[in-house]
């Protein structure tokens, strides 16, 4: 493939920026698979909180994981 017809994003920018960030596009669809409620994006931890579900599901590589097995259960601490 030429750099003409080449996609000016990788699927992997869609989700994550240069800094590992998530894409805050990307946060304004994200629901809880659970209780479809809102998430909370925390960047020092990489996760996606579910206040709700009492769940952080975690982000690998600027992809969430937003699979409840997957996710750690908050404490009293986390909420």
């Amino acid at each position: 493939m030429n750099d003409e017809t080449a996609s000016p994003q990788s699927p992997s920018d869609a989700t994550a920026s240069a800094h590992g960030e998530v894409d805050p596009r990307l946060l304004e669809i994200l629901v809880c698979p659970l209780t479809k409620g809102t998430l909370e994006y925390d960047r020092n931890a990489q996760e996606l909180i579910s206040r709700k579900a009492r769940l952080a599901y975690p982000i690998r590589d600027g992809i969430p994981i937003m699979l409840p097995e997957e996710a750690r259960e908050l404490g009293d601490e986390d909420v």
